[in-house]
């Protein structure tokens, strides 16, 4: 049958007509619906977060031009969290039509957003979780979350939200932590015609800076470039951080630029150029000293999955000189699996050298080298199973060679030195390495079941390996995630000697850092002899209290030499090495070894006798016993002896009644 285009012009006009009167009717009605909006939302408050909504009026001052004045949400009991003296928004006709909210113009006058924090609670608590979100967490699974999709709802939300023209004056945004105060003051924020430019003055108890915030902004086409700076020469200061954290960062300049933010294959993306200028960073856990770093930058990728968050492998990074490539996932899709890599494409030894941070690494300035490197990190793991995690690690070198060891002096160790343990950032009593020591004993005057009981115990493949150890690394990580606390480290007899011996015992993320550098220098230079190596670290480790080396804990504890302790002495004295100043632990009222330490010395005997570091009269490598009889005795407590014939006597009648 044909249609003609009379019926199909009339079938036309009709629709037409009957958008054009919905269209209308909305529009005659709007502001009865833009009341029983806020009616809705005032109910809401109160039922679902205990707060109530006030605000003095909202009208329609234009076809979609909104105008609310004197806006509050005030939690009951609480702090008010947010008022609006003024707000006025144009919502984009077009896509009203398509269910979409896009604003086109915002005008915000005086504000202020509260975030305040006591110790019987917070005035935004009820807002980080409705009753209806825990309802749908409660009847839903996981499993059926695809945060790529939720995550790209979300963006497109925010960012029709940000109108192509802004206007925000004297917006405050105030942090009360407990009596941590931050007030965040907005100036001004304008966006006109892509043009960003803000004002913002900020005041802590710490500090007071005036912040700019300028460069471009398009939110319908999904990019920016903004340039953060301040006038004071400290840079911009990271406020509150100081204060709840002991962390006090600042950079003299920021560039944040986002290329696009889009969904592809199924998965959320943001990518661009991120890049801080004369970074400084001062924490306690950190370093010791303020950390700079002249420039850093990166051009990243993060992607969203429905079941995954990473830094995509198109990421690279870049410290001063120092070029690296990161990946990094985080994938909860059937068990929670971590996986990193991280790669140094081919540079100059001496660039990497020159562009280290002075206070993460001090020893190394005045180092020189020649020849150059690679480097590949791969780190795999997975919580459900934790015999499958994965840690390489691969320097490739070509050439490499350290000309010169700056500060560090490592070849010191081949000769006599003095040595002096810093103890809680004091430097203790000088030790000197050498025969001028009468304490001092050569490796030879050593029995040898200590230092059996001693590789055993702590770096069975000290003789084999390169200072490191990927297996202990491995086991490290494992122990430390079961026990959810850092209560291994992996350390080996190399690691420890030159923490010793060059750095600091403080816990900082610098120490550990530089230890693993000079470990590597110090084992793949052919600077000092494996065994020239054990002498120095059993001349010089803790012992006990005030204890440094085997010729003063031989005597401290048993009244003897080196070369004269038992076996089971030896064992005890490896034993010890992790917390030399606790040895009384181990040790019960009677001033005898308790049970599970003598279960832990009979393993590591049967280990010996195993690995044929040992030989026994006894087959089974029985334990023998030890007895504290030097100085050491002063430190176990012993419970005083009772008279047995009486208290069996009452234990007697007592059983008889």
């Amino acid at each position: 049958m044909k249609i003609s285009k009379k019926f199909i012009y009339r079938s036309l006009l009709v629709i037409l007509i009957a958008c054009l009167v919905i269209v209308g009717c909305i529009f005659a009605f709007r502001q009865q619906i833009l009341d029983k909006v806020i009616a809705k939302a005032k109910q809401k408050c109160k039922t679902e977060y205990q707060a109530e909504l006030h605000l003095k009026a909202a009208t329609f001052t234009g076809l979609t031009t909104v105008e609310v004045s004197e806006f509050s949400i005030v939690p009951t009991g609480k702090d008010t969290l947010i008022s609006v003296d003024r707000v006025e928004a144009k919502a984009a006709l077009f896509p009203i039509f398509l269910g979409n909210l896009q604003l086109d113009f915002l005008h915000l006058k005086k504000g202020k957003l509260q975030l305040i924090t006591t110790a019987t609670g917070s005035n935004f608590e009820t807002f980080l979780k409705s009753k209806n979100e825990v309802s749908s967490v409660e009847t839903s699974s996981e499993t059926d979350v695809n945060y790529a999709r939720k995550l790209d709802k979300l963006s497109s939300v925010f960012l029709n939200l940000i109108p192509t023209q802004l206007n925000l004056s004297n917006f405050q945004v105030i942090v009360n932590d407990k009596g941590k105060q931050a007030l965040i003051n907005v100036r001004t924020l304008a966006i006109d015609d892509e043009e960003l430019q803000s004002e913002i003055a900020v005041k802590t108890n710490t500090f007071e800076q005036i912040w700019t915030i300028n460069g471009e902004a398009d939110p319908r086409d999904r990019k920016a470039d903004l340039v953060f700076t301040t006038s004071d020469p400290a840079g911009v200061k990271l406020p509150y951080f100081d204060e709840r954290f002991q962390l006090q960062s600042s950079f003299k300049s920021a560039r944040l630029q986002i290329e696009d933010i889009d969904t592809e294959d199924g998965n959320f993306y943001i990518q661009g150029y991120s890049e801080l200028v004369g970074l400084r960073v001062n924490q306690p856990k950190i370093a010791i000293d303020t950390v700079y770093i002249p420039k850093l930058n990166s051009t990243y990728k993060f992607v969203v999955g429905p079941k995954f968050v990473a830094i995509d492998s198109s990421t690279t990074a870049k410290i001063n000189n120092i070029s690296f490539k990161p990946y990094v996932k985080l994938d909860f899709e059937t068990d929670t699996i971590f996986d990193m890599k991280v790669s140094i494409p081919k540079m100059q030894a001496q660039a990497f050298l020159n562009s280290l941070p002075v206070a993460l690494f001090p020893n190394t300035v005045g180092m020189k080298a020649s020849g150059s490197f690679a480097y590949k990190l791969n780190f795999h793991f997975n919580k459900n199973n934790l015999k499958d995690v994965v840690f390489e690690s691969n320097l490739d070198r070509e050439n490499l060679k350290i000309i010169s060891y700056g500060k560090a002096d490592i070849p010191k160790i081949n000769s006599v030195f003095a040595y002096s343990a810093i103890e809680n950032g004091k430097r203790q009593r000088e030790i000197i390495v050498g025969p001028e020591n009468p304490n001092f004993t050569p490796l030879d005057g050593i029995a040898p079941e200590l230092k059996s009981a001693v590789l055993t115990s702590e770096d069975p493949s000290f003789f084999s390996h390169k200072g490191f150890v990927t297996e202990a690394f491995k086991q490290s990580i494992v122990k430390n995630f079961k026990t959810k606390k850092f209560s291994r480290g992996g350390s080996t007899i190399s690691m420890q000697l030159v923490k010793n011996v060059f750095l600091t015992r403080q816990k900082t993320l610098a120490r550990k850092l530089e230890e693993i550098l000079l470990v590597y220098i110090l084992e793949n230079n052919r600077i000092v002899s494996k065994s020239r190596m054990l002498e120095v670290y059993f001349n010089i480790i803790e012992w006990g209290p005030n204890v440094y080396g085997i010729g003063e804990a031989s005597r401290f504890y048993f009244q003897k030499s080196p070369a004269n302790l038992t076996v089971d002495e030896c064992i005890f004295l490896a034993g010890i090495i992790p917390s030399p100043k606790k040895f009384n632990w181990q040790f019960n009222s009677q001033g005898e070894l308790k049970p599970y330490v003598r279960k832990q010395h009979e393993f590591i005997k049967s280990l010996m006798i195993r690995r044929g570091l040992y030989r026994s009269a006894d087959s089974l490598g029985g334990y023998g016993g030890i007895r504290i009889s030097g100085p050491a005795s002063g430190y176990i407590k012993i419970a005083k002896e009772v008279d047995s014939t009486a208290v069996d006597s009452l234990e007697i009648e007592e059983f008889e009644f």
